[in-house]
């Protein structure tokens, strides 16, 4: 769906930065040379090489995007959309650049359906606030799901406390899939919007949003996707989803913390007023009447995190240049390897198993508990993550408090697997 990029010039002039770098033109697949461009991923920790299996929390990196952020600050810091001399020229065109990137990359119809945010959670939280609370009366309805981060279950909690509204879940089976039919059952006439993860961080069921979105438009619901943890992995166009917003953030996709994006429908968007006030929202201002800015403008208030968006915008190149196809069909190899692996061990009980999934593989040692394996794996060099992975309800779904959850990206390897295994087997020997 995507083209891969050609090669960019430097930061200064096009404030995406060099995405080239030694990811472009690889064929076949060579993970040491994308290895190569993440210079976090020479360390060692605890005497031993990193092995950096927690990419669903964040994702490290690559030179392009260090360089994109360095260069913006090094050479064209200056604020945006308000001055006329050179600096803040260039900035405001590498900002606007990166706009368009990211358009590109969700596959929305125009770059003012791409509002600047700081996470996929300010993301969901700006919808809840300008656009369903003032469409939402009491018993209304928001239907979610089980499998919801954190960020897509609160913001909608508060909603529903402001406008007594009610939150619907919809329930996931025993390997962690939705229950469509129950879906279905509960898009109802008081129903005002769904919001669902499009893969869940905690299990790596990858959801299909096409048929969700299709089935709540039939009801003439609209639909809030987070795609927080699809964005690395998978492509995306939202224009084929047909949803009506889309969220990500750029720390889980290879760019800069504090900093992500809301896709919006553009007519969605105009009718809707702004999340926040001050400035850079408004056309103009009298104590009596604030005019609002244009969209995008009129949702990003205050300076933006603008060295942020040029490194989401470098991030996205990088990975438009190896391509999210081949990304996915290596990741996926690895998720079969690292899944055959762990199942081999008779203490190991894998939490999500479905039959769609991304690479990420949540699981158990016994009764050992996650952070005391976690601990023994940094020991060994191998970044894992332990608990509820701001996922409670998942946890609560299975009777859990906390798993260990092993989250890999392109740059992981099958030797990392095998030292991943081979710790885990200490674990059990530790605690046998």
């Amino acid at each position: 769906m995507k083209t891969v990029a050609g090669n960019a010039p430097a930061v200064a002039d096009s404030g995406g930065g060099a995405a080239g770098g030694r990811a472009a033109g690889r064929d076949p697949y060579d993970v040491e040379s994308v290895r190569a461009d993440f210079p976090i991923l020479g360390r060692e920790i605890n005497g031993k090489p990193l092995a950096y299996l927690d990419n669903a929390a964040t994702a490290q990196k690559p030179d392009a995007v260090i360089e994109a952020v360095s260069g913006y600050y090094r050479q064209t810091n200056a604020n945006i959309h308000r001055g006329v001399h050179r600096l803040s020229v260039e900035a405001t065109e590498a900002y606007e650049r990166a706009r368009g990137t990211v358009q590109r990359f969700m596959g929305a119809r125009r770059p003012e359906e791409i509002i600047f945010v700081r996470s996929a959670t300010e993301a969901i939280n700006l919808v809840a606030q300008a656009y369903a609370r003032p469409k939402i009366s009491p018993g209304d309805e928001i239907l979610i799901t089980t499998m919801e981060h954190h960020s897509n279950i609160v913001p909608w909690q508060i909603l529903c406390e402001q406008t007594g509204a009610i939150l619907r879940v919809v329930p996931i089976n025993d390997a962690g899939e939705l229950c469509l039919d129950e879906y279905e059952q509960l898009l109802g006439p008081r129903t005002r919007l769904v919001a669902v993860t499009h893969i869940s961080n905690a299990l790596g069921t990858i959801n299909p949003v096409a048929e969700l979105v299709a089935t709540a438009h039939r009801h003439e619901v609209p639909v809030l996707i987070d795609g927080a943890q699809a964005a690395p992995h998978l492509p995306i166009d939202v224009t084929t989803l047909n949803c009506d917003f889309y969220t990500i953030t750029g720390h889980k996709m290879f760019g800069p913390t504090g900093i992500g994006a809301l896709y919006g429908r553009y007519e969605l968007l105009e009718d809707m007023s702004p999340y926040q006030g001050g400035g850079e929202m408004i056309l103009s201002v009298t104590f009596e009447k604030t005019t609002y800015n244009h969209v995008p403008h009129k949702f990003e208030a205050g300076t933006p995190n603008i060295a942020g968006a040029i490194g989401m915008g470098a991030a996205v190149e990088y990975l438009n240049q190896i391509g999210l196809d081949r990304i996915g069909t290596y990741e996926q190899e690895l998720l079969a390897y690292a899944t055959e692996k762990l199942s081999r061990i008779p203490a190991v009980r894998l939490v999500g198993t479905a039959g769609h999934k991304a690479a990420v593989l949540s699981f158990l040692v016994g009764d050992v508990h996650p952070h005391d394996v976690g601990t023994i794996l940094d020991q060994e060099g191998i970044a894992v993550r332990t608990g509820h992975h701001c996922a409670q309800p998942v946890m609560a779904r299975y009777g859990l408090t906390a798993t260990v959850r092993a989250s890999l990206a392109f740059y992981n390897t099958r030797a990392e697997i095998d030292r991943l295994a081979a710790a885990v087997e200490k674990v059990r020997e530790i605690f046998a």
